[in-house]
């Protein structure tokens, strides 16, 4: 199921080469709430899709970007290969919202250069240029957006899902949640939402039909 929230769409500078519309969509939702499916199934219907947590992973192995975590946090961030320990950087990051806020002062500006240089060589037949970034709203990447979609699902389902695949509890996803902006925030701001809660037919044919939706309805206005 969809639908749509307003009207805040704006030209995007990804497209400046192809000679019609084509969006940049931002994904955002709860924890267990399907987003990357829903990015899964984009790039099945032909959107270049751009997932933040593989562009981190490639930040986290340059050797300067290493050097400053480390310098911030002590050489304990490292694993026994030398890269950056990603677990022992999200207990960090989870458990004190400063070092939080430095490491991501340090990796949003390459991810995000990343991002651009990915966008800048899809494909001219991609319909879409899709954003899936936890903190898309937190660092304000829904200003590049034409649109943001909010994946919902029943806290029941995400929880199923997050314990069968991750193997939390419910108190890991609650403690995971708090360090985001609420649901309700994370909803108000999207213009569209989604409820990913059936079967993967009923989901591709509801991401399908917003995909038609937002390239049909055009650029976001201010």
């Amino acid at each position: 199921m969809i639908c749509a929230q307003g009207s805040r769409y704006a030209n995007s500078a990804y497209s400046a080469r192809v000679h019609r519309f084509r969006p940049v969509i931002g994904l955002v939702g709860g924890i267990g709430s399907g987003k990357s499916e829903v990015a899964r199934v984009l790039a099945e219907l032909g959107c270049e899709v751009c997932v933040s947590d593989d562009l981190a992973r490639r930040v986290l192995a340059e050797p300067d970007i290493g050097a400053r975590i480390e310098a911030l946090l002590g050489p304990g961030i490292r694993s026994a290969d030398g890269l950056i320990d990603r677990a022992a950087l999200a207990r960090a990051i989870f458990t004190s919202p400063s070092d939080r806020r430095a490491v991501e002062e340090i990796m949003h500006p390459r991810i995000e250069q990343l991002r651009r240089v990915q966008f800048a060589a899809a494909p001219d037949t991609a319909p879409a240029l899709i954003i899936d970034a936890p903190l898309l709203l937190e660092v304000g990447l829904d200003r590049e957006c034409d649109a943001v979609l909010f994946v919902d699902a029943p806290l029941s389902v995400r929880l199923a899902r997050v314990a069968s695949g991750r193997g939390w509890s419910l108190e890991e996803l609650e403690r995971r949640e708090r360090v985001q902006m609420p649901l309700a925030g994370k909803r108000k701001r999207a213009s569209d939402v989604l409820v990913n809660a059936g079967s993967r037919d009923e989901l591709r044919s509801s991401v399908a039909r917003f995909l038609e939706a937002v390239v049909a309805r055009g650029p976001r206005v201010e």
